[in-house]
């Protein structure tokens, strides 16, 4: 006859102690790693890609990132994201200019997508990024009122805007920025403005931004 089986240790025992604290010890956090490659990846330094396919970004270690900054590596399904920031003083892009986009909320961002052959124009919502329905031919008259719109890079950059009580900035700028910008909105974002904390959080977005950009200059031109 086979012995029973033996009855587990009381909770105030250390032999329990030491099987639950399996469950209680925190577990480490798995290493993020490059989409492409599987290297691992610095927690806060790494590089970004479009996939232009599937319209997303994919996380890139250094060398697949240079990799695909030669024009036409892996047939121009991903591109590496730059690391410029421009800004253009000059631009006429005023409230009223603004005001033909018909956006709901005092941000957007512009990018040429190549897949879709066309532009689109974006912003920030509690839903994440919204695609705004308004004829390509308003955008053109906006974004003809600056020098930065001929200067993006299809895909990889975008033209960002924020319209403020009296007037509007401008920016060329990373995509990824902006992506980061409609999740950290769609994370702090109540009530129908947003509330006080996503109003912090953007301004202290734009205020880094402006902090990187600069006038483009003759290696920033086609």
């Amino acid at each position: 006859m086979s012995a029973p089986p033996t009855a587990p240790a009381p909770p105030g025992t250390p032999t329990a102690h030491r099987g639950l604290r399996r469950f209680r010890a925190p577990q480490p956090p798995t290493p993020e790693r490059c989409e492409l490659c599987g290297a691992p990846l610095a927690d806060h330094d790494h590089r970004h890609l479009v996939d232009t396919k599937r319209r997303a970004l994919a996380c890139a270690c250094t060398p697949c990132a240079l990799l695909f900054e030669r024009p036409g590596a892996g047939a121009g399904q991903f591109r590496t994201v730059p690391g410029r920031y421009l800004t253009d003083p000059d631009h006429t892009i005023d409230t009223a200019t603004w005001d033909l986009l018909q956006i709901p909320v005092g941000v957007a961002f512009f990018l040429k997508n190549t897949d879709l052959d066309r532009l689109v124009a974006l912003y920030p919502s509690p839903a994440g990024a919204t695609e705004s329905e308004l004829d390509p031919g308003t955008w053109g008259t906006v974004l003809g009122a600056t020098t930065l719109a001929r200067l993006l890079e299809p895909d990889v950059e975008a033209l960002l805007l924020r319209r403020s009580q009296s007037a509007v900035d401008c920016f060329l700028v990373p995509v990824d920025i902006c992506y980061e910008l409609v999740g950290r909105m769609r994370l702090l974002w109540q009530g129908f403005d947003g509330g006080a904390e996503a109003r912090t959080a953007l301004a202290d977005f734009f205020a880094r931004v402006a902090s990187r950009a600069h006038p483009p200059r003759e290696a920033d031109r086609p």
